[in-house]
């Protein structure tokens, strides 16, 4: 963590001399808007206050849910921007930890391609008033650098397959860096299509990962009751260069339908052992249904936005009355990832994806069930999903999966399926649902409460993958 912290404070140092004309205005003009949120205590002035408090820049609180079984971290974040001429830079820094003893640090830097401000002009209809054209930011391409370390206490793991039992529980410790980039490139028109919102993906990481042995209350650790067959990588665990490409499309079909689709190929090449690579493939189908039409639904595209950011420049994050617009969204989900192996080589325990309850990367799927129950390298998932706003920041959350794991991609299929259900309440911010408390039932192994604060602010971008 000492090491990790430190590159965290160097390039928090570096950023702050190099723009310090620039960050002592942003700090003047932060301090005058928290002054003016938090000037005075009332009942009235909390919720504007924790906003500024956890959503200015460029310093403010992190906060959000670990990944499960680890807690609730909390920290800081300096968020730093500039524009030139054919670029937009961006940077985000930030640390927090838990009670746990979890921790997570890392540095997120953007580099957006703005060679020329794209207009689309909005041509009005006989009678209507001219309305203004709007900026294409959808057709930048971003680039992606960033490190980031995390430190987990406990995770859980059962076994392997689909057939695990309680009885197999244990659990472990993972520290694991990951070192990286990748780019979003949109492609404006394809075959002569225009609105696919079709974009390409790429990325290059290097992990390094590091297993260690954990007790908990009632669990043994997993070295108790597994070694390095029944847990391939157990033993030792090599470090990564891991590749990726991959291609997604967003469009928009009559102001109803927003389909998500994307399509990921990685290699993981292990460095030392040739027996620890492999190579996967997920393609995963969201289709939301709006409503209410989605020009009050859709929030700012995340592409353009760091992990602390829900903002660009110097532009202001959404205000707490857009929590007060009525949203409401249908979503179905498909999402189905393999493995491949080649020879004697195996896919490392920790590097396989889970379901059940919450995934490492706090994605919730068959909730019911325990956090990272079932493990294997190949998965298949159904989600079906209704959220709504209903009064202020408040709204409800219903969702229904179907899913499975196996061992080998012969076994994948629709059958022998896990169930499960979920309801509860959101907390929106900005329209944006930040935290999530839902019940979730329906499994034949009981019922299981999950509480979860997104680590991404507002619409911001998602954190490298730990899987």
């Amino acid at each position: 963590m000492r090491w990790s912290l430190g590159v965290v404070l160097c390039l928090a140092s570096t950023l702050a001399l190099a723009q310090e004309g620039g960050l002592q205005a942003d700090f003047r003009s932060e301090g005058t808007r928290v002054s003016d949120a938090c000037g005075s205590f009332s009942l009235k002035t909390v919720p504007g206050c924790g906003y500024e408090l956890f959503t200015d820049h460029p310093v403010h609180i992190a906060a959000g849910s670990m990944p499960p079984q680890n807690g609730f971290g909390l920290g800081g974040a300096f968020v730093w921007s500039k524009n030139t001429k054919d670029w937009r830079l961006s940077a985000d820094v930030d640390a927090v930890g838990a009670t746990s003893g979890a921790w997570r640090a890392g540095a997120y830097l953007k580099l957006i391609h703005t060679p020329r401000e794209t207009i689309h002009v909005i041509v009005p209809q006989l009678g209507e008033k001219p309305k203004k054209a709007v900026p294409l930011s959808h057709l930048y391409t971003v680039f992606n650098l960033y490190a980031q370390s995390v430190s987990l206490d406990k995770l859980n793991f059962f076994g392997l397959g689909n057939d695990t039992t309680l009885a197999g529980a244990s659990v472990f410790g993972m520290s694991q860096t990951v070192v990286g980039a990748s780019v979003v490139k949109p492609i404006f028109k394809w075959r002569g299509i225009s609105k696919l919102n079709l974009a390409l993906l790429g990325e290059v990481n290097g992990r390094l990962v590091s297993i260690r042995q954990e007790h908990g209350d009632s669990v043994p650790s997993i070295g108790a009751l597994y070694t390095d067959v029944t847990a391939p990588g157990l033993i030792s665990q090599p470090g990564f260069i891991q590749l990726g490409e991959g291609i997604r499309i967003k469009p928009v079909i009559a102001n109803l339908l927003q389909l998500n689709y994307s399509g990921n190929f990685q290699q993981f090449f292990a460095v030392s052992s040739s027996s620890n690579s492999f190579r996967r493939w997920t393609v995963d189908l969201n289709h939301t249904f709006f409503l209410y039409g989605s020009t009050r639904s859709i929030p700012p595209n995340a592409d353009m936005n760091g992990p602390d950011s829900c903002a660009q420049g110097a532009d202001a994050c959404p205000p707490v009355s857009h929590s007060r617009n009525l949203n409401g969204s249908i979503g179905l989900r498909l999402m189905v990832s393999e493995s491949i192996t080649s020879g004697a080589s195996r896919v490392p325990f920790y590097l396989q994806q889970t379901l059940g309850g919450s995934d490492v990367n706090s994605a919730m799927a068959l909730a019911s069930y325990q956090d990272y129950r079932f493990r294997a390298p190949n998965l298949l998932l159904l989600q079906e999903s209704f959220e709504h706003s209903i009064w202020g920041p408040f709204g409800v959350k219903f969702i229904a999966d179907q899913g499975r794991v196996a061992l080998t991609r012969g076994d994948l299929g629709f059958s022998d399926l896990k169930h499960t259900f979920a309801g509860g309440l959101t907390l929106r911010a900005g329209a944006f649902p930040m935290v999530s408390l839902m019940f979730a039932w329906g499994g034949p192994e009981g019922h299981h409460n999950i509480l979860n604060m997104n680590t991404s602010l507002l619409g911001g971008s998602s954190r490298p993958a730990l899987d």
